[in-house]
């Protein structure tokens, strides 16, 4: 199915710039998108996910090794064939049992062969690409609580049924949901590196706008990819380009102290919160080609990195987003 042009998404600039860090800085590993029904979240993972230039996998690799070096020894590969492949976007259904996620003893095999072999999971098609979760509000806590655990260590540890198998698993978690359907928890709410809330577009021109780049989609999508290349190139040089520098951006004193007098001005528990903004900060500046992280991208980086992380206050009716921003500008100015 051809994605619609990441670069085409109208508006939803939070959700896109979320996307977009994630594409630069792989160990934000999770974004939560909460937002109402039919407002482009599935759109824009799949939209991003074919921005991104193919990806070089082993042929038959069942965890999208790069080279025949990485191809695990548990896997029946024998080729060392190369392909081309686009970026994996994987999708975990609700429901969808433990076993499905990280892979099991292939008990078909067993029974017909004899022989315990490990059956790869979900975490495996996805490695080196994204895991979407749809409603993930929806999902059992355990699972949740499973795949940031995989999401954030890189790698999938099976340990059962006489099997002891491990595996990278480096994919972006991206979770979406109506809040409306039930609530995550506060405990997996502060484990998504980035959050956004999205909703309906008010402004009667921006929504003729969605409806017409929509339809004009449907009606001849090629020509339609064809007007917008030009832009998902540059947006996709924009991001190789901010992953090669990233590790040169510097990150200075006064940044670190304002992350930290934000986080703790705001009462966000933990330090999560400080690493997140460092980590998208300096995913920001090389993604606009700056050479450290300054006041300027923590400001406009803080409500997607702190909102879901505060505590309820009764006493403020305010939206956590406005309360970030608000407190943003006590401290930062």
């Amino acid at each position: 199915m051809t994605a619609f042009p990441f670069a085409a998404i109208v508006g939803q600039d939070a959700m896109k710039t979320a996307m977009i860090l994630t594409a630069v800085e792989p160990r934000l590993s999770g974004v939560l998108v909460f937002g109402d029904r039919g407002t482009g979240k599935s759109t824009a993972v799949r939209a991003l996910a074919a921005l991104l230039p193919p990806i070089t996998v082993v042929r038959g690799c069942p965890i999208n090794s790069e080279t025949p070096e990485a191809v695990p020894a548990w896997t029946s590969v024998a080729e060392a064939e190369l392909k081309s492949r686009p970026t994996p976007v994987v999708d975990l259904p609700l429901g969808v049992t433990e076993d499905r996620v990280t892979g099991a003893l292939d008990i078909e095999r067993a029974l017909v062969h004899g022989e315990k072999t490990f059956q790869p999971g979900l975490l495996a098609q996805a490695n080196r690409g994204y895991l979407y979760i749809d409603e993930v509000n929806l999902l059992e806590d355990h699972i949740v609580d499973l795949l940031l655990d995989v999401a954030q260590s890189g790698e999938n540890l099976v340990e059962r049924d006489g099997l002891s198998i491990r595996h990278p698993a480096r994919f972006v978690l991206v979770g979406s949901g109506n809040p409306e359907e039930g609530e995550l928890r506060p405990q997996l709410l502060d484990r998504f590196a980035l959050s956004v809330d999205i909703t309906s577009p008010t402004d009667i021109e921006e929504r003729i706008e969605v409806i017409r780049r929509r339809d004009a989609f449907e009606t001849n999508p090629d020509a339609f990819l064809a007007t917008w290349e030009p832009e998902q190139a540059w947006i996709r040089d924009r991001i190789l380009t901010a992953r090669r520098a990233l590790d040169t951006i510097e990150v200075p004193e006064a940044a670190l102290r304002d992350a930290a007098e934000l986080c703790m001005t705001l009462g966000a528990d933990g330090l999560r919160g400080e690493l997140t903004l460092i980590r998208a900060g300096r995913a920001l500046a090389a993604y606009e080609a700056a050479p450290r992280v300054v006041r300027d991208h923590l400001r406009r980086i803080a409500p997607i990195a702190l909102s879901h992380r505060l505590r309820r206050d009764p006493l403020d009716e305010a939206g956590s987003v406005t309360r970030v921003t608000r407190c943003t500008e006590e401290v930062l100015g």
